[in-house]
């Protein structure tokens, strides 16, 4: 009887032990879990919707080297406050902005004997026109410097004492127009080859080397004949915008 109930409890703790071993295999936490196809789906792999994101860690869908399918404000997206660059500067003048000086290249000048000049058989006195040949407007202003070109050669000018008269004002040439200045000689007297009234002899020169503070030097002769003068001195005008007689 005693062996008995010795069976009993032996079947009693066996049942205890399978009904334990058979309610843990049930729990989560496992290596696995069956699904029921015969498939097993790895724990690493349970979905997150169960369960709160962990703050910082990436999101389904997304990956660790950023390839998320989150979109992101792009940042090549020009900013509206940035200068546009790419729009140069305009070449246009300043409004009110002052015209440059005219330069030698943008003036042609041309020379003729005036018709006010000292008594004398001489040159007397000349008139030299600068015509602006440019396409802008441009300044003069001044007293020239003068030099008597030795045999037409600039190169083999002798410069000539130089007398100002008049006030210089600046002086605006539009395209096409013109400005003038003119060269008063000492004037030679007589015929044939004249003379001067201080004795020495008279000069004569092909042409004439005018020069423009800021423009250049230009050479002219006259449209007819030479420049024939006495002492190697001459009055000169500022230039001026109104054509002397």
């Amino acid at each position: 009887m005693r062996y008995v109930n010795g069976m009993r409890g032996s079947a009693m703790a066996v049942v205890v032990a399978s009904a334990a071993l058979a309610v843990a295999g049930c729990q989560p936490g496992g290596s696995g879990t069956d699904t029921g196809d015969g498939g097993v789906t790895p724990s690493g792999a349970v979905s997150s919707a169960a369960s709160s994101p962990t703050p910082g860690a990436p999101k389904p869908g997304s990956s660790a080297s950023g390839s998320s399918t989150s979109s992101t404000p792009s940042a090549s997206a020009p900013s509206s406050s940035s200068p546009a660059a790419s729009v140069p500067p305009s070449s246009a003048p300043a409004p009110g902005g002052s015209a440059a000086t005219c330069s030698a290249g943008s003036l042609k000048a041309t020379a003729r004997q005036a018709a006010a000049r000292p008594a004398g058989t001489g040159t007397g006195a000349a008139v030299v026109e600068f015509t602006n040949v440019s396409g802008r407007t441009c300044v003069l202003m001044g007293h020239p410097t003068v030099a008597g070109a030795g045999n037409g050669s600039p190169e083999m000018n002798v410069p000539l004492t130089v007398k100002p008269t008049g006030a210089a004002a600046q002086v605006k040439v539009a395209p096409g127009g013109m400005a003038w200045v003119k060269l008063t000689f000492v004037q030679v007297q007589g015929e044939a080859d004249g003379y001067c009234v201080s004795g020495s002899a008279p000069v004569v020169y092909p042409t004439m080397v005018v020069r423009l503070p800021g423009s250049g030097a230009h050479q002219v002769a006259l449209d007819d004949g030479q420049f024939a003068e006495c002492e190697d001195t001459v009055t000169v005008t500022a230039v001026s915008e109104v054509r002397p007689s």
